[in-house]
């Protein structure tokens, strides 16, 4: 409890600390003192990070399924707009310069036109030899000439200075404050637009030296993290069934967190998955996010809906193959995680085996069992740049295929997205993966 507590301060103490630089580079330093800007955006300051807090515990903590739903696109956006506000405005501290000094070397520069049209000295006139010279008068002194007025022009200039100086900083810091805010928008803009669209089908075949003749090309379409929930619902269901129906698989696999939240908020959005069509069915197993949304009353759910859950359990597939699916490891706090054994303790090892697992951290355990091919998702990809190093150092393997001795791994970027509804460089995805038999 110590250790959470501790954590949980430092987050906080840092959130606060990137909401006053952001405040302090987009507000304060581009608008007058007292101006109706500087409220608004001292405002936004306060009440953004607010309703990003709201969106992250609002179902944790009870509230109204239609509050969620208020709290959860803005207080989302805005963490994702915060991440690349923050990262746009870091670089704009090294332009920041730059650009300063560009515009004291443009305005101490002489002007050209200026000195192309200087009048020519006029030429000194002559005096005739015969004529006496006379006693030059002093000459008067000009109104205003004694010494106390030079103190005056040499303030009236420091000012004069001052002021261009504070304008030069005005203007650097609204052209970088305004690029960093449409860099940061535009991202978020498109990354939203990516998920929204629906995810891509991607198709990789993976060769199995056990997988029979028969099973050539037998097609399974992967999809992973489809996370309906607040913001995404049932038209995000429906488009991502419609385009798992498009490819025509024989066997689909639901890889876990397909929800965020309750059957009863969320069962109507889920409805599209009864449509799903495989010759071999659909199958499921949970993610960590079923943990966090009641993981047995979906595994009943999905079971209405056409889809059969493998919990610590195997399934022959006439093909010629195994399919196995183990509880997430998120269960064990329920007593309910993977147990290896149960889903492929007593099978037969010359048969070819596919596991379903949703982290995929537990590939170790796959090869200790012999499992040929694990197909997982739950990285995301790193959903946001620079996400995926942070998800490296998480996972084995982040998105795509690789092998661990004789096992393959194959890890999906996810179907939807956790938190803000926003991908950037890691878009979502639907993959048909193909077997491949080396006796064909």
């Amino acid at each position: 409890m110590l250790v959470f507590l501790l954590v949980f301060v430092v987050i906080l103490g840092l959130l606060a600390t990137v909401h006053w630089y952001v405040w302090r580079r987009l507000v304060r330093d581009v608008t007058a003192r007292g101006s109706v800007a500087r409220r608004l955006g001292t405002v936004a300051a306060f009440a953004l990070p607010a309703l990003s807090f709201a969106a992250l515990v609002s179902a944790r903590a009870g509230a109204p399924f239609w509050l969620q739903q208020a709290v959860a696109w803005p207080g989302y956006l805005w963490l994702a707009v915060l991440l690349y506000l923050t990262l746009a405005l870091v670089v704009g501290e090294a332009v920041r310069p730059l650009l300063r000094r560009a515009l004291e070397r443009g305005a101490t520069a002489p002007s050209p036109s200026a000195a192309s049209v200087q009048a020519p000295a006029p030429a000194p006139a002559t005096v005739p030899p015969s004529a006496p010279s006379a006693p030059s008068a002093p000459a008067p002194e000009p109104a205003g000439s004694d010494e106390s007025a030079a103190p005056a022009e040499s303030d009236e200039a420091a000012g004069v200075a001052g002021a261009t100086a504070v304008s030069r900083r005005l203007f650097v810091s609204r052209v970088v404050g305004g690029a960093a805010a449409a860099a940061a928008v535009g991202t978020v803009g498109y990354g939203t637009y990516g998920v929204l669209r629906g995810p891509r089908v991607k198709r990789v075949t993976v060769p199995l030296a056990k997988v029979p003749r028969a099973a050539h090309g037998y097609r399974i379409a992967v999809v992973s993290d489809i996370h309906i929930g607040p913001i995404l619902g049932r038209a995000h269901t429906q488009r991502i069934v419609d385009a798992i129906n498009r490819t025509q698989p024989d066997l689909i696999a639901v890889v876990g967190d397909l929800v965020d939240g309750s059957v009863e908020n969320l069962g109507p959005a889920a409805e599209p998955l009864a449509q799903l069509r495989a010759r071999h069915g659909s199958f499921f197993v949970t993610g960590n996010h079923e943990y966090f949304s009641g993981a047995d009353a979906w595994v009943d759910h999905v079971r209405e809906l056409g889809l059969r859950p493998l919990r610590n359990a195997r399934q022959e597939i006439a093909a010629g193959f195994d399919l196995a699916g183990v509880d997430d490891i998120a269960g064990e706090s329920e007593g309910k995680g993977p147990d290896f054994a149960a889903a492929l303790g007593d099978r037969d090892r010359a048969r070819a085996a596919v596991l379903l697992a949703h982290q995929p951290v537990v590939i170790h355990d796959a090869v200790r069992h012999g499992v040929d091919l694990q197909l997982s998702g739950h990285t995301h990809g790193g959903q946001l740049w620079p996400g995926n190093y942070l998800a490296e150092l998480a996972n084995p393997t982040v998105a795509g295929l690789e092998r661990y001795g004789d096992t393959q791994l194959y890890v999906s970027r996810g179907a939807g997205a956790w938190g803000p509804p926003v991908r950037v460089g890691a878009p979502s995805d639907i993959t048909v993966v193909e077997l491949a038999s080396r006796q064909a």
